[in-house]
């Protein structure tokens, strides 16, 4: 009679470096519990602990990713800024009217600032002073392109006549005013995002009825 086979236990999971396999994923979720963290308590109150405990890992894993709090907050606004930019730059290669670029550019501004899950930019927004110079740089590389991506929509709707009241300070006006949107919008409130985006375009153009997007 042959013994009985020993019951498979698993090996506990290795304390220290993440594993190979682990590391990209670890990464990320780093990233996006800071990102909540950062908006919700601001980035000088959150402490390496409270990302830590977030992310569900010692606290001394964390530095295998970064090495500072500063580093993670560059990371949070580049990577909301570059999937920002990658969205507005598709729509900027559509063939759209000139309105309807507009309406397409002012709606994934909206979804980016008010995704229940998108804490990147308003982080951004409201942390800017906190970064060092050379993170700055870079961010300051990608949100010129995607201002850019704006200023040639805008021009184009100036030139096209369908803007009743153009002005030279367009974008900034139009950046303050959606912008200001996470202070005020609420999920469930009566209005999507769509929705949003539509009666925004009526406040910009300053005309009784915007053209919807096509």
């Amino acid at each position: 009679m042959h013994d009985a086979a020993a019951p498979t236990v698993p090996s506990p999971k290795k304390r220290g470096r993440p594993q190979k396999g682990e590391s990209g994923s670890l990464r990320a979720e780093l990233i996006e519990k800071s990102a909540r963290l950062f908006r919700t308590k601001g980035y000088d109150n959150t402490t390496v602990r409270d990302i830590a405990a977030a992310a569900g890992i010692q606290a001394g894993s964390w530095f295998y990713h970064f090495k500072t709090k500063q580093e993670i907050l560059a990371a949070i606004m580049e990577q909301g800024m570059q999937r920002a930019l990658t969205e507005v730059e598709a729509i900027a290669a559509e063939p759209l009217s000139p309105s309807a670029m507009l309406h397409r550019l002012v709606e994934a501004h909206l979804h980016t600032l008010l995704a229940p899950d998108h804490h990147f930019i308003p982080v951004l927004l409201y942390e800017w002073r906190s970064l060092d110079p050379n993170s700055r740089e870079r961010i300051n590389a990608l949100k010129d392109r995607y201002e850019a991506v704006w200023d040639q929509a805008i021009a184009a709707l100036h030139h096209s006549g369908d803007w009743a009241m153009p002005s030279r300070f367009d974008r900034l006006l139009i950046f303050g005013a959606l912008n200001w949107t996470v202070q005020w919008y609420k999920p469930g409130s009566g209005a999507d995002v769509r929705e949003l985006a539509h009666q925004a375009m009526r406040f910009i153009l300053r005309t009784p009825a915007a053209v919807q997007a096509q």
